[in-house]
């Protein structure tokens, strides 16, 4: 395909998109129907889309309208090739015609420069101060692709000279022993003998840093209360913690077993029915469901989605969660509550609200990170149970 017929692509899978799809359905449903398409040009549609997604607004003020071929002709303006993109030529999107004349983004209001939906504004400001055009800015552009490398079983500097002989390089990130970044052949990762071997997981550095931050021992018993697909399970278990897995929904955690095996790992689960009988635990971690503000780089859909509405549901699932692992925490055990949010509402204030209701825990820590080059936006809060 030639660059043109790929952005003509993308304009196909965000019209489904616009309609209702999810990127992945849109994107997989465009594959399937376009067998022709080689892994290159599947890749280069993937970015373009993502790409468009993450800055609709702003693409769609440059190209005159919200839709698929305006957000892409946008695109193009942006890049400073709507001339060699859209001729009309073969595949490629038809020319520009009359009412798509281009507009100066200094014009546009500021959520529309900022991508970023209007009533949003206010909680990221609250958050963040001054430093919220700046956040927007970042949550423009392509997350980065970082591994955690597994403690239980070899070292970065082993994984490093593994993923090289694949043509992966990847580099150490700066106080993070674990922790590397990916910097050429990202997309190569899953398929490494590295990875097959349990040796790293894909794992954004916010994360990381939270489980490093427990000072997890060897031995202790850790119950993961919103464990999902088990990443931060896995990373826990592989510091030598005995690691329980729940999930509301247990088909969430279905591919934790396999991971764990791969791992070298052991990771039991337990069923919301049996949370009351089990035995107290030393460390009980909400990852609780959250907006994922601070990794919208990775999922832009979401922001677009997002509704004042759910965020309030969110606020009260977050509370409920969160008073149901302070019922399974020991005497001197930490209850760990985290979201990759950067939002109050869902962060310290959940905090404030359950302190206001609970006796006998202490706040010990509190970080909240903002989305950065070098990873997602992330909060916890460590409360400790008196002895």
């Amino acid at each position: 395909m030639t660059p043109a017929a790929r952005v003509a692509a993308a304009i196909e899978v965000l019209e489904t998109i616009f309609e209702g799809a999810t990127p992945e359905k849109s994107l997989t449903g465009w594959g399937r129907t376009h067998r022709f398409a080689g892994s290159k040009d599947r890749a280069a549609i993937r970015d373009h889309v993502f790409q468009a997604l993450r800055c609709k607004a702003s693409y769609g003020w440059l190209g005159g309208a919200n839709t698929g071929r305006g957000v892409m002709l946008g695109a193009m303006r942006a890049a400073g090739q709507v001339d060699e993109m859209f001729t009309g030529v073969g595949h490629a999107p038809r020319d520009v015609e009359d009412g798509e004349e281009a507009r100066l983004l200094k014009d546009a209001e500021r959520w529309i420069q900022r991508d970023m939906p209007g009533w949003m504004l206010p909680h990221f400001d609250a958050a963040l101060g001054a430093d919220s055009d700046d956040v927007f800015d970042i949550l423009k552009d392509r997350a980065g692709v970082f591994l955690r490398v597994n403690a239980a079983r070899s070292t970065a500097k082993d994984v490093i000279a593994s993923l090289a002989e694949e043509n992966i390089v990847a580099v150490p990130v700066q106080n993070m022993g674990f922790t590397l970044q990916v910097i050429e052949n990202e997309r190569r990762v899953a398929l490494s003998a590295a990875y097959e071997d349990g040796l790293i997981e894909l794992q954004d550095t916010s994360s990381q840093h939270a489980i490093s931050a427990l000072n997890i021992t060897k031995g202790q018993r850790v119950l993961d209360l919103c464990a999902g697909g088990g990443g931060k399970a896995l990373a826990m278990a592989a510091l030598g913690a005995e690691v329980t897995a729940h999930d509301i929904d247990p088909k969430r955690m279905v591919d934790i077993a396999p991971r764990a095996a791969r791992a070298g790992v052991t990771i039991e689960t337990v069923a919301t029915e049996n949370l009351a009988t089990i035995e107290p635990f030393d460390i009980v971690f909400v990852d609780a469901p959250c907006s994922g503000s601070g990794t919208w780089r990775r999922n832009p859909a979401a922001k677009w989605d997002l509704t004042a509405e759910r965020l309030q549901e969110l606020t009260t699932i977050q509370d409920e969660v969160l008073s149901q692992g302070a019922k399974i925490v020991r005497a001197g055990g930490a209850l760990v509550y985290a979201t990759c949010s950067v939002f109050e509402a869902e962060n310290n204030s959940r905090i404030q609200s359950f302190m206001a209701v609970t006796s006998g825990f202490a706040i010990e820590q509190q970080v909240s990170i903002a989305p950065h080059a070098l990873g997602d936006g992330f909060y916890y809060s460590v409360l400790r149970c008196a002895a």
